[in-house]
């Protein structure tokens, strides 16, 4: 039996998207909810709404299941917001991987190569 092919999904603007409507993306789940994610931790340098988006968006199973090779989706919010490099950002990163299992933040400390969250340099 042949599965049918799944429609071209047309590429979202995702610049040009409101951080909402970028959230309701990755809600949403679907092939562009990487983009929406990597949109949002751009944004989280320069405005806080969009840091606070992406922290909260950390913790929805969607997020945490996602997986390319090891890294998570939440794990490369997570690491959007250190590399933001703004108290508010590295605050709501810290938040977010406080949130993740005990095993979830050993592994993505080990990703970071280092020994606490706070040490972090992406």
């Amino acid at each position: 039996m042949t599965l049918p092919v799944p429609p071209k999904l047309p590429v979202p603007p995702v610049r040009e998207m409101s951080n909402t409507a970028l959230a309701d993306l990755i809600r949403a789940g679907g092939p562009y909810r990487g983009k929406a994610v990597f949109e949002l931790g751009d944004r989280a340098a320069n405005d806080e709404s969009a840091a606070s988006l992406l922290g909260d968006l950390t913790r929805l199973p969607v997020l945490r299941a996602d997986r390319i090779h090891r890294l998570s989706l939440a794990w490369a919010a997570i690491i959007s917001l250190l590399a933001a490099k703004t108290s508010y950002a590295r605050q709501t990163a810290y938040q977010s991987f406080a949130a993740l299992p005990e095993s979830e933040q050993r592994d993505l400390l080990a990703y970071l190569r280092c020994d606490r969250i706070e040490d972090a340099q992406p």
